[in-house]
């Protein structure tokens, strides 16, 4: 059996990786002494998640649609690195790395 290669799965490996990264955040926050500090943390986390989880879905198609939702992931996850990194915890500090990571790959998938 023959498969052709996904010219996206470079960028779907990178979405991938923050949807679980994210997650991990999202349940670290909770496990912090004040969560309600976390509140914008959790958040955006969930937006992100979900939003990397639409465009993987999108991608992995190869929808018409797929640079609009990856632009959308961009912007998402730069918003979710940059408020991660108000945060000393190692889960905050990887899921900042993995936001970053994803932001780079779905711009580069726009351009």
């Amino acid at each position: 059996m023959t498969t052709t290669a996904n010219p996206y799965q470079a960028c779907i490996d990178a979405c991938n990786a923050c949807v679980i990264a994210c997650n991990e955040c999202f349940a670290g926050c909770l496990k912090e002494d004040d969560p309600k500090m976390m509140a914008r943390c959790m958040a955006l986390d969930v937006d992100c998640a979900a939003i990397c989880s639409l465009a993987v879905g999108a991608m992995a198609r190869n929808s018409e649609m797929a640079k609009h939702f990856c632009r959308l992931c961009s912007e998402v996850c730069l918003a979710c690195a940059n408020e991660c990194a108000h945060h000393q915890h190692d889960h905050c500090v990887r899921c900042a790395e993995a936001c970053r990571a994803c932001s780079k790959a779905c711009l580069a998938m726009v351009n």
